[in-house]
């Protein structure tokens, strides 16, 4: 029945000037998410954009795919026609005919928005017009303004638009239109969770994993790879590199105390990472601390964690419980990745009674045991890009 979305943006529309910039983001980003699809066509008209398919068939995979694009906060599966009073009344009713054939209808409600003045009748009016059409043609329906089993969209522009449902989509910034940040990714819910987050602000993520093979397995390092390709769909194309920490581990276990290990290894990787992202033009980290979840996300730990850098780290889901993380994971679709059964290197390590309130003069003292320059270097000579 339908033949194209009509999407609808949201914060976008307060950027003034730099409006046009944003929506030719999220222009791109429509067209690289449906490269899959054949005969599809993405255009403006009058300050809203249309994706149109010669398939109908493909229209549910490509709602699906559209509503995970941020910057966009609608979309409507739509009718595309002529300008031409009579075909805009034939096609509402035909729509409405298919609407009453999958669900009970008894009430409806015309809704005309005419962006194009040179249209001879005005949006209430032919609002009007329309409720007339359909209670004549329909017998069973009438007329409820304030709330209706359906609404009936009639959109006036070069073309017409007829459409009867809003989809809420994610929202937020198109992807790359607030800067870059690398996101320290590992296989558990928190860190996917908080790089969606960012990259719901403008923000195009790259993602930085840790291992210590062969003490982390190389299914841990597909659990990651497919994280990133979840989030994907949200934040577009991601390049993750890969480190192996394992001489840093090592290396601490054999000079420094053990209740020191988590402390003096997220040191280390805040290093590794904060190197990786100058040496790529990225502009800040991502983490996915909680404040007190575990004992490296106390907030004296995270002060002598983050004074080993300069870089600053976002933490969007450091003010949030597990449940609220774990409750966005199933919505993006991340968890039941997440909690695949697969070691990481900061589980592998883990001592049994973690530092919870470390000082920072006592970590910097352990470092003066450990060759810190040589053994980042050395782990830097693994990076890879997965």
């Amino acid at each position: 029945m339908y033949n194209l979305l009509a999407v609808s943006f949201g914060e976008i529309f307060l950027k003034g000037k730099n409006r046009n910039t944003f929506e030719k983001k999220v222009i791109e980003q429509i067209r690289s998410s449906l490269r899959g699809f054949s005969d599809i066509v993405v255009y403006k008209d009058q300050g809203k954009v249309f994706i149109e398919t010669k398939n109908e068939y493909d229209m549910d995979e490509i709602i699906n795919k559209v509503k995970k694009i941020f910057g966009i906060v609608l979309i409507s599966p739509s009718i595309k026609v002529e300008k031409d009073v009579e075909i805009i009344k034939n096609k509402t009713k035909e729509l409405i005919k298919y609407l009453c054939s999958k669900q009970n209808i008894k009430t409806f409600k015309v809704e005309t928005h005419r962006s194009d003045k040179t249209f001879p009748i005005k949006s209430m009016d032919f609002s009007a017009i329309m409720g007339e059409e359909i209670l004549n043609e329909f017998e069973n329906l009438r007329v409820d303004v304030h709330n209706p089993d359906i609404y009936v969209y009639i959109d006036i522009k070069n073309s017409a638009y007829i459409s009867s449902e809003k989809i809420k989509t994610v929202g937020g910034l198109p992807v790359g239109t607030s800067g870059s940040a690398l996101l320290l990714l590992s296989g558990g819910i928190d860190s996917p969770v908080a790089g969606y987050m960012i990259a719901k602000r403008g923000v195009q993520i790259e993602a930085l994993y840790f291992h210590t093979y062969p003490f982390t397995s190389e299914r841990a390092n597909e659990k990651v790879k497919h994280l990133a390709e979840l989030l994907e769909e949200y934040c577009g194309k991601i390049k993750l590199y890969s480190v192996n920490i394992l001489e840093i581990h090592k290396a601490i276990k054999e000079n420094c105390r053990e209740d020191e290990t988590t402390i003096l290894a997220r040191r280390f990787m805040m290093r590794i990472a904060e190197r990786i992202a100058k040496d790529n033009n990225i502009d800040m980290l991502i983490t996915g601390e909680s404040l007190g979840q575990v004992a490296s996300q106390t907030m004296k730990s995270m002060i002598v964690i983050e004074n080993s850098i300069d870089m600053p780290i976002l933490k969007p889901v450091v003010g949030l419980d597990k449940t609220e993380i774990m409750e966005i994971a199933r919505n993006i679709g991340t968890y039941e990745t997440s909690i695949l059964p697969y070691d990481d290197c900061c589980s592998v390590f883990a001592p049994k009674h973690p530092l919870i309130k470390p000082k920072l003069h006592v970590i910097e003292n352990a470092e003066s045991n450990l060759d810190v320059d040589g053994l980042i270097e050395k782990a830097l000579s693994t990076l890879e890009i997965l």
